[in-house]
């Protein structure tokens, strides 16, 4: 009977040992796939902080946390002490030559003209809470049904981020627009204000900005606040001008039942029901944030103190967000479910399905060695976003066959 419970202890042992080292194997696919993409994106960068990022990255896919101490348990780095592991990861967070804005430039640039060609290009500004100290100030693109993140900022601040950082942050990004893109900026209340509304429309892009109810407007030379008009039976408003800077803009209200508080959405266009209901596109930032935070990476968990520890720890997040996108709509391209339309199913050459970076939902087994071996080499293609949106947001609770 002992010997019986001693060789069962032994088997569960080994077949623990076995696993972690197929998902070590499988994570070292990952960390080359993406290495050699971030070599083709970032020649120009140091290949130290490219290799370093590289492994971050796919930690950050495997371990799905924002805790370096976690982060540290987890890279396959060939060296059994997590203090050195942390001490590794921090020098990077730490290193003040790594530039957000120039890492995320070419991943930017790619999305945006995948927008700019499928037809506008949505840009969201949003503001997020990073920790009880720091707020981050998000630039992002509509992207399907949510956002991927283009350049932030993070500062030490419990209000709004002002105009002075929204305008460098807009600044940041212009240069990467094509110059022909029919552009739109969407913003909440924070940053519905006469500064933004100018800058829209001196780049000659339109807006949707929703404006806060107490906002001094004058229309027609008359004085007025905002919240007056919303009982209005032709809630469309031209010409207004805002506060005392007379910023000139039309305006959408839209007052449905059931609403808290009306929508009063600044735009350039003609002001209807449904150009006033297109800043609804707004939200697609909000599964973003998640992703960023409670219901995936976890980035209240850093426990970081200096913004720009948090912004390069962002950079990290983000590069894993664009790879896991990508690896989705990769994999819903290569391996469409049953319900989904197939151009030709008779000329179709059946393809090895990945063990993709983010699941849509708890894997039912663990693969076999062989099924991990041929989906990780799968992963050796070049992750590029492709058309079809896909919701590629992390399990908050993935179960072992969905680890890497």
């Amino acid at each position: 009977m002992a010997q019986d419970q001693r060789d069962a202890a032994g088997e569960l042992k080994r077949s623990v040992e076995r696993y972690r080292r197929e998902e070590f194997e499988a994570a070292l696919g990952i960390l080359d796939a993406i290495a050699e993409e971030l070599c083709e994106r970032l020649p120009r960068q140091r290949k130290t902080q490219r290799d370093k990022l590289a492994l971050l990255v796919a930690t950050m896919l495997h371990a799905r946390t924002a805790n370096l101490m976690a982060l540290a348990a987890s890279p396959p780095l060939d060296t059994e002490r997590a203090d050195m592991r942390y001490q590794w990861i921090a020098r990077f967070i730490n290193n003040e030559r790594v530039l957000c804005d120039a890492v995320i430039e070419p991943f930017a640039r790619e999305v945006i003209a995948k927008a700019a060609a499928a037809g506008r290009v949505t840009l969201i500004m949003d503001q997020s809470k990073a920790s009880g100290r720091h707020q981050i100030l998000m630039l992002s693109l509509r992207f399907g049904e949510r956002a991927l993140p283009l350049c932030w900022r993070v500062e030490a601040t419990e209000g709004a981020i002002g105009f002075g950082c929204q305008k460098e942050l807009l600044a940041t990004l212009t240069p990467r627009l094509p110059p022909d893109a029919d552009i739109c900026l969407m913003a909440d209340r924070l940053y519905g204000t006469p500064g933004l509304i100018a800058f829209a429309t001196a780049q000659g892009w339109d807006h949707r900005l929703r404006l806060k109810g107490n906002l001094t407007v004058f229309i027609d030379g008359h004085k007025s606040r905002l919240d007056q008009h919303s009982a209005c039976k032709l809630p469309y408003l031209h010409n207004v001008e805002l506060t005392h800077r007379r910023v000139t803009t039309s305006i959408g209200i839209i007052n449905d039942p059931g609403h808290d508080e009306p929508w009063f959405i600044a735009m350039s266009d003609e002001p209807g029901y449904l150009t006033t209901l297109a800043y609804s596109a707004r939200w697609g930032i909000e599964p973003m944030f998640s992703d960023f935070k409670s219901r995936g990476f976890g980035l209240e968990q850093s426990q970081l103190q200096i913004p720009d520890r948090l912004s390069r720890l962002l950079l990290v997040m983000s590069l894993a967000l664009y790879f896991a996108v990508s690896t989705g709509h990769w994999d819903a391209a290569t391996n469409p479910t049953i319900d989904e339309k197939k151009p030709s199913p008779s000329t179709q050459k059946p393809e090895p399905r990945p063990v993709v970076l983010v699941y849509p939902r708890p894997a039912t087994h663990r693969p076999d060695a062989h099924v991990r071996t041929a989906a990780t080499t799968a992963l050796g293609f070049r992750m590029k976003l492709m058309g079809a949106p896909v919701d590629a947001r992390p399990p908050r609770h993935p179960s072992p066959g969905a680890r890497l």
